[in-house]
């Protein structure tokens, strides 16, 4: 492992023990307290989880991994941690003292939140060939070349207060599911399977790309024609499954806190759908002005579902008989 490397995996071990060690000291305050009255601070850290994730959020990510990127000069690191943060906040509000909820709903989540980190961590690190911050997010590297010298402070708001919305947004469900004390119910397994359902398509999406993008490099160092575009397995009926295996598990936990009757959650599903509508409309201009590759994607654009996977449209049929 090079110096770089591991300096970055220690970083990113570490970064998030202020949190971690505050709300330690704040339920162990709570435990030793012996009925006293509580301070002002300690106090409001007990009536307002919500608030009190979203000031942990703030200090820890905005604030330090702000820091941190401009010291490396690089914001590879919430990439990381979108995967992690969604685990830490299912514990966070499973613990809080305020919190009420079915035991067996709440292992439910807990699980199938685990499930879908360690997915989502494994297509990670391998997409960054299991190097711990070896590039940043090719967004926020173009940003950095359009904002020039005001991406310091901009950077700011664009990579990280934004994440906070996004992050605790959809994460509200996993608040909902442990503020309310109801019974399983068949809506339970209905969200479990949507849930599960996401995850596979996803991974099955992420992997059919991890080796299409492989094989392409590997084509590219022999001097071989390289294949224009992938249209295989999930992605031939639609061109973007991982996205859609993604939304599939959002709104999944949008199920579980409906049927506790906190449906307004949906709001932070709907809000990450429709960045990632915009995020898609990105993706695919690159795709249009790439070297090689981009007649073939035009076309396949025309032809195929943008996210829910469907059955190519009739022009297929057109451009076969064409040809």
């Amino acid at each position: 492992m090079s110096s770089s490397n591991l300096r970055n995996a220690v970083v990113a071990f570490l970064v998030p023990l202020p949190s971690i060690l505050f709300y330690l000291y704040f339920l162990n305050h709570l435990q030793s307290n012996n009925g006293a009255s509580l301070s002002p601070l300690w106090s409001w850290c007990f009536h307002h989880p919500l608030l009190l994730a979203n000031a942990l959020f703030f200090f820890n990510v905005n604030v330090l991994f702000w820091v941190i990127g401009h010291i490396q000069c690089s914001n590879w690191m919430i990439d990381l941690y979108w995967t992690v943060i969604p685990v830490l906040l299912v514990y966070y509000y499973a613990t809080h003292p305020l919190a009420q909820f079915d035991r067996w709903r709440s292992k439910l989540v807990i699980v199938l939140t685990w499930v879908w980190s360690i997915r989502l961590t494994h297509n990670y690190f391998r997409r960054e060939n299991w190097q711990w911050g070896a590039r940043e997010d090719w967004r926020f590297t173009d940003m950095r070349r359009q904002y020039g010298k005001h991406w310091w402070w901009m950077s700011f708001f664009a990579v990280y207060f934004s994440q906070q919305i996004f992050l605790i947004g959809i994460c509200l469900p996993l608040y909902a599911v442990h503020s309310v004390d109801k019974p399983l119910n068949v809506w339970d397994f209905v969200a479990a399977l949507v849930c599960l359902c996401g995850i596979v398509i996803a991974y099955f999406a992420d992997t059919q790309l991890h080796d299409f993008v492989t094989r392409n490099r590997k084509l590219k160092e022999l001097g071989k024609p390289m294949v224009p575009n992938l249209d295989r397995g999930l992605w031939w009926y639609s061109r973007h499954p991982n996205y859609f295996g993604e939304q599939l598990w959002w709104w999944g936990l949008v199920v579980f806190a409906w049927s506790l009757g906190h449906g307004w959650t949906f709001v932070g599903a709907l809000i990450n759908s429709m960045c990632l509508a915009y995020v898609t409309v990105l993706v695919e201009q690159r795709m249009l002005k790439q070297e090689y590759g981009a007649e073939a994607y035009w076309l396949y654009r025309k032809t195929t579902s943008a996210c829910v996977p469907w059955f190519k449209s009739s022009a297929v049929a057109v451009k076969d008989k064409h040809t």
